[in-house]
């Protein structure tokens, strides 16, 4: 890790008692190891979206712009929802 930079941020009471908790409890040694674990965390997720995005969203808008054919009309697809909806709410009443 490179030069520790200081810094000050406010928060809500909430987060506020979380880190304390985090800290108390021993999971973590200082507030300041809270906020780099969830700042690690926030990094690692944003590296898994542009990933999906790059290697399944992308390649999927391309392949519909080059064959819109293959796509599905929404009005299909939420009728299949409601379909699929209306059969476990039906399948929950009969379990109950």
């Amino acid at each position: 890790m490179g030069a520790i930079q200081k810094r000050t941020f406010s928060l809500p009471g909430e987060q506020a008692d979380y880190i304390d908790k985090l800290v108390s409890s021993g999971t973590y040694a200082t507030s300041s190891e809270v906020i780099r674990a969830g700042l690690r965390a926030l990094q690692e997720r944003d590296v898994a979206v542009e990933r999906w995005l790059r290697e399944e969203v992308v390649p999927v808008a391309i392949a519909m712009r080059t064959d819109p054919e293959r796509g599905v009309p929404a009005k299909q697809v939420f009728d299949k929802i409601r379909s699929l909806h209306q059969q476990r709410l039906k399948a929950g009443r009969r379990g109950a």
